[in-house]
């Protein structure tokens, strides 16, 4: 599947019933170079929109929130073990930071695709 995303530039890429989270390149470049990151736990269960993980850059700090609902089955070790470069270098790839376990899979249906993404951010 495709990568689908929300206004407040998560993304998400659904590969069976687990589904890889991060933000946009749109939000990293924002932030700037990010000095901290915290994710959640394996295990913890999100609803859809709730804050699941904290990036801090120089500039700012901000909330990401769970673009569907579901539970963490495994954090981004790099960004667990301090690499929060990852983030700004790759956020779309190997800067991800959570994989959850879906619980719904009809909230992919309210998410933007790539192009809408596209245009929404050309609008900022």
């Amino acid at each position: 599947m495709t990568k689908r995303y929300t206004k407040d530039h998560e993304w998400v890429e659904l590969n069976g019933d687990i589904a890889t989270v991060g933000i946009t390149a749109y939000a990293a470049e924002q932030l700037g170079d990010v000095v901290y990151a915290e994710l959640p736990e394996a295990g913890r269960s999100f609803s859809q929109g709730d804050d699941m993980a904290v990036v801090e850059s120089a500039k700012t700090a901000s909330d990401v929130y769970a673009p569907i609902s579901g539970e963490v089955v495994e954090a981004n070790a790099e960004i667990k073990n301090e690499n929060w470069q990852i983030i700004n270098d790759a956020p779309q790839a190997g800067g991800w930071f959570v994989k959850l376990k879906i619980a719904n899979k009809s909230e992919l249906d309210g998410l933007m695709d790539e192009a809408a993404y596209a245009d929404y951010v050309k609008g900022l």
